[in-house]
């Protein structure tokens, strides 16, 4: 019924619009011009939106760049993030440059050759070499573009395995992350969703004996100028793995193993120091201090303080706690992340702490060498029995 209504009330309203109209066209005065056909008042009119448009364009796009853009990442913190980067900026700076010309160009003859009652049209049917400069100047462009990116993403995408690189396995479920790092040995055990068990929620196959020194953890340290091969591994649908600080980004798939290497240059440490951050940090928690005034009004909990970290996020929308997806990363000195690793337990310790038999309770004491715990509970006997 309520649909009903309002469908009535929309049409109402169109039959009103249509009633002023017609009211309107007959109040005007009797020599005025009613004709559907663009005058050359109408014509300089829309020749000065077009400039007005056009200028308006151009002051929006400064001011974008002005005060948004301190919402740019700043420096990447991996060795291959200044060619990403570099790329980037190349990118926008042709677009810019290219959207600059061609519409100031398109507005102004709007504006320039507006249509006038003496003037006529020049019918140009072609030009060839006009054609030819304005193809093969995108397409020379364009292909140094492609060049260029294919090139940088080859540097990026191959590993170089003389380095050494340490391998760690990302392991994406709906909605959480976990890291394996490969051990003393640098070699991951095989794995597969079938082998997911009690505690073995990652699926490692326990019969590999590569597997045995692997460490599985729920937050991600990385040392500092370290290459690192990262292999990605989803148990239920498509993932994609962000880093949006080290530049890199990788769809987890289901069914098969992805890969992508980098080494970190910045530590967490350094990144909170830098200016950049220190003033996204400022920024935020004033925020966050106006914000808790109404949450104490209110009799509600308030924010705690904001401090950077990195993280590794998810780029897909995998769900419905998708937003929530992320794990925490640490880069740190190497001295600091070994003495992190050394910490953490074995995959074949956590399997064998699983398996051990719990332990029996202890035989009650031999008459005469009673102890002051078996009175007690005589005690507490005589007391249940009243």
């Amino acid at each position: 019924m309520t649909v009903f209504l309002v469908i009535i009330v929309l049409a109402l309203l169109a039959v009103t619009g249509w009633q002023i109209s017609k009211i309107f066209q007959l109040s005007q005065r009797s020599d005025a011009d009613t004709s559907q056909i663009a005058n050359d008042k109408d014509n300089k009119s829309n020749g000065i939106l077009m400039l007005a448009f056009v200028i308006f364009i151009y002051v929006i796009t400064v001011y974008c760049f002005w005060e948004y853009g301190r919402f740019y990442l700043p420096e990447a913190a991996s060795e291959h993030g200044g060619e990403y980067d570099t790329l980037m900026f190349i990118s926008i700076g042709l677009i810019m440059f290219v959207q600059i010309i061609t519409q100031g160009l398109l507005h102004y003859f709007a504006f320039k050759y507006k249509g006038k009652k003496t003037q006529k049209a020049l019918f140009y049917a072609d030009n060839d070499k006009l054609e030819f400069i304005w193809t093969i100047i995108p397409v020379i462009t364009l292909a140094g573009l492609i060049i260029y990116g294919l090139f940088t993403w080859s540097d990026i995408m191959n590993i170089n395995e003389e380095e050494d690189p340490m391998v760690i396995e990302i392991y994406a479920y709906q909605f959480d992350w976990r890291a394996r790092y490969s051990g003393e040995d640098n070699t991951l055990g095989k794995a597969n969703v079938r082998f997911i068990e009690g505690v073995n929620q990652l699926g490692v196959d326990e019969s590999d004996s590569y597997g045995e020194d692997d460490k599985i953890v729920t937050e991600l340290h990385l040392p500092v100028g370290k290459p690192v091969l990262f292999k990605f591994r989803s148990q239920d649908v498509l993932h994609s793995a962000y880093f949006p600080f080290f530049r890199a980004q990788m769809n987890v798939v289901p069914g098969m193993i992805t890969q992508f290497g980098f080494t970190p240059t910045i530590t967490t440490e350094e990144m909170r120091a830098s200016e950049y951050m220190v003033d996204k940090v400022e920024s935020v928690n004033d925020v966050r201090k106006e914000r808790n005034e109404d949450l104490i009004a209110q009799g509600e909990p308030t924010l705690d303080s904001y401090e950077f970290d990195y993280f590794l996020l998810c780029n897909k929308i995998c769900g419905q706690a998708h937003y929530n997806m992320q794990m925490k990363i640490i880069v740190e000195s190497e001295e600091d992340f070994n003495a992190w690793l050394e910490e953490q337990p074995t995959f074949g310790s956590t399997i064998e702490d699983s398996n051990a038999p719990a332990e029996t309770e202890e035989a009650p004491a031999e008459d005469g060498n009673e102890t002051e715990e078996p009175q007690e509970s005589e005690a507490v006997a005589v007391l249940d029995k009243e």
